[in-house]
């Protein structure tokens, strides 16, 4: 059951001006999931966010690859949404995880919402392709406690058969986040 008290309500509130003072307000949402468990350790959140470049042949996703297809939804609303469970999450360990779609699709609505969950002590994680990976400042990935970059294949020619796009992207993320060791 989530928390309503008035210590949510505050938590909420920091979280919010913390994320406010990056200046976006709102993202495109396809879901959100309040019992997640193999999207990250523990017990997470996990933000569905709407729009990806790849098209993955084997997608689990495939109703996210259109942002518009998202709802338009204020990143207060997240994370007042997010609060109402934080004692949760921390009870089981777990955190927020942003995924898709492609969460890198909305780089500024990510970093709003990663700083929002930190300014509450979450632990976060980001799942992303890493195709976009050059959109991840290091404002962004300071707030990130975990990457899971989800290389679609080794090989340049079969990852360009199973996702539509080129892996030099990902790969240079990947070897980015070693150099930071993210």
């Amino acid at each position: 059951m989530p928390d309503t008290d008035t210590a949510t309500l505050a938590a909420s509130r920091t979280a919010a001006k913390a994320a406010r003072d990056l200046a976006v307000s709102e993202g495109w949402v396809h879901s959100t999931e309040t019992f997640g468990t193999t999207d990250g350790p523990g017990i997470r959140y996990i933000l569905f966010l709407s729009g990806c470049p790849l098209r993955c042949q084997y997608c689990h996703n495939p109703d996210t690859w259109h942002r518009k297809d998202g709802t338009l939804t204020t990143v207060d609303d997240i994370l007042a949404d997010i609060a109402k469970y934080r004692h949760f999450f921390a009870r089981g360990r777990g955190g927020v995880t942003l995924s898709g779609g492609e969460p890198l699709v909305q780089p500024d609505f990510c970093k709003a919402i990663l700083r929002g969950c930190k300014a509450m002590g979450l632990h976060t994680a980001l799942d992303t392709s890493g195709y976009l990976g050059s959109l991840a400042d290091n404002e962004l990935l300071a707030d990130v406690d975990l990457v899971l970059l989800d290389i679609k294949a080794a090989s340049g020619r079969l990852f360009h058969k199973l996702t539509g796009v080129e892996i030099k992207p990902t790969i240079q993320f990947a070897e980015d986040l070693a150099a930071l060791n993210k």
